[in-house]
């Protein structure tokens, strides 16, 4: 009996200890040589690398801005708004009167267009894109398209003062294109965008302030 029980004892704990700890520790090891700030959860820092730099958030992880000085991410479902912890989708299918008309607490897409168009000064006629008004299945969609930008940048470029074609350029500079040229979508980091918006607002002041000094 011995003899046919301790094959599969055997084969059980040697595929354990392969599947359970040396592969998982050798995937670690390759990530983390290869792959450091992807297998470290793609954090974004206040100060880059520094050592005193704090952790603001994630490349993967969207946030809820409102400040009009920011670009805005897509709507969420998840809790009141990029809420990890309740990550998900609404589940509502695209003939759904909730999805389209919404409910008491559950704005539909009629009111999300309507906000988005008042929010960024635009006509009831202008187009959206669909990022602008759904929200995504996670709830945590970092990223925004290039259009739904677009739309916004007038709004941001009056807030802070900056010259339109600046903010254009970074719009250009910050478009991830499609992977390999056709898989995916291109698209806007918003976080790491208004971490760049936050730079050059720093920058210009900073040049102000040198002026203003040499007058």
């Amino acid at each position: 009996m011995f003899k046919h029980i301790y094959p599969a004892v055997a084969a059980t704990l040697l595929f354990a200890l392969l599947t359970g700890i040396v592969f998982p520790l050798t995937i670690t090891a390759i990530a983390s040589v290869c792959f450091p700030f992807q297998a470290h959860g793609s954090l974004i820092t206040s100060s880059g690398a520094n050592a005193d730099s704090k952790v603001i958030g994630s490349a993967l992880i969207g946030q809820s801005f409102s400040s009009p000085r920011y670009f805005h991410g897509r709507p969420s479902a998840a809790g009141s708004g990029y809420n990890a912890v309740l990550s998900g989708g609404t589940n509502l299918g695209p003939t759904s009167d909730k999805l389209i008309n919404g409910s008491k607490d559950f704005s539909g897409i009629k009111t999300l267009a309507r906000l988005y168009r008042q929010e960024n000064n635009l006509s009831e006629t202008t187009l959206l894109p669909v990022d602008a008004v759904t929200r995504s299945g996670s709830g945590l969609d970092s990223d925004i398209s290039p259009e739904n930008a677009q739309l916004q940048a007038a709004r941001v470029a009056t807030a802070r003062k900056i010259n339109p074609a600046t903010i254009d350029a970074l719009l250009a500079a910050k478009t991830e294109q499609k992977l390999l040229g056709f898989l995916g979508e291109r698209r806007i980091n918003v976080l790491k965008l208004n971490l760049a918006l936050d730079k050059i607002s720093s920058e210009n002041s900073e040049k102000e302030k040198a002026t203003l000094v040499h007058k």
